[in-house]
Formats: C-alpha cells, sequence, structure tokens
C-alpha cells in the first residue's frame, strides 16, 4: 500500500509542526508519511523535543525546515497549523485536502521550562488527538492512539 503524504507547516517548524510530524510518523507510519516545514526556518525547539520524548516519540534528529524545501512536490494533505503560515500558504501545493487545523503555540509562552512545560504537553496532547482522528478518518478504519481507538 502506498502511503499518503502528509505536510505541516506553521511559521517557525519549531514546535507544533515537529510535534504533528512525529506523531503521525510514529502512531500512523502504516499508512502516512509526514513531513514538516516553516514559512521561516528556525531550530527545532527543545520543549517540543523533551515532551515527545516523554511519550516515547524521538525528533531530536528533526531540523527545522523552510517551504521552499517542498516546492514542487505533491502531497495528499497540507495542513497548517498556525493562522500565519494558513495565510501564508502558497497555491503552488496541489495536495488533494488543505486544511486549517490551529493549536496554541507554547514557544511564545514566557517563563521558565519547568513553568511552561505544561502548556507544551497540552498542546502535544490536543495535536495527538486531534490530528490522529482526523487522518485516521481518511485510513477509513480504526485508529489507535494512545492506547485508546479514535475514529
Amino acid at each position: 500500500m502506498k502511503k499518503k503524504r502528509v505536510l505541516f507547516l506553521c511559521t517557525h517548524n519549531s514546535c507544533r509542526s515537529q510535534m504533528a510530524e512525529g506523531i503521525v510518523n510514529e502512531e500512523l507510519g502504516e499508512a502516512f508519511e509526514a513531513f514538516s516545514a516553516g514559512t521561516v526556518a528556525t531550530r527545532v525547539n527543545p520543549l517540543a523535543v523533551k515532551v515527545l520524548s516523554e511519550i516515547g516519540i524521538d525528533i531530536s534528529g528533526h531540523e527545522s525546515k523552510a517551504l521552499e524545501r517542498f516546492a514542487g512536490e505533491s502531497f495528499d494533505y497540507v495542513i497548517t497549523l498556525c493562522g500565519s503560515a494558513n495565510e501564508e500558504c502558497p497555491l503552488f501545493f496541489g495536495g488533494v485536502r488543505r486544511v486549517h487545523i490551529g493549536f496554541d503555540d507554547p514557544s511564545q509562552l514566557p517563563g521558565e521550562p519547568e513553568a511552561v512545560l505544561p502548556e507544551y504537553r497540552r498542546v502535544r496532547d490536543r495535536i495527538r488527538k486531534e490530528i490522529v482522528a482526523y487522518l485516521g478518518k481518511d485510513a477509513g478504519e480504526p485508529v489507535v492512539s494512545g492506547g485508546r481507538e479514535q475514529r
């Protein structure tokens, strides 16, 4: 079976899109191949790496990528995760489905890492639940995430 390709877009490709890429490749990897990019590349947020490692997903080898890296490639889905990327997403992506599923940006919170980690975990869990449920509908069969069946 050919895997469906999904591209997650955020402004900096540092947190939310990186988490979505890691989660989909880990939990839906038999049916989907996920990638992520930003309208501007920066660096992968260490707290995103940390909260994914807490659920057994390693994105420590990921790098932040600019959208241009994927120019000319085809995707089954192009999913924007922040309002800015949704507005700036170019039309040259010929994704069968282009959707926006927005999430708060925990990297914008002030404070020490220990103080903001609960928000990173909340966003991680929302991404995990909503993205897996959304893509799982297209797979046509139940998708198991976090030990629970979702449709």
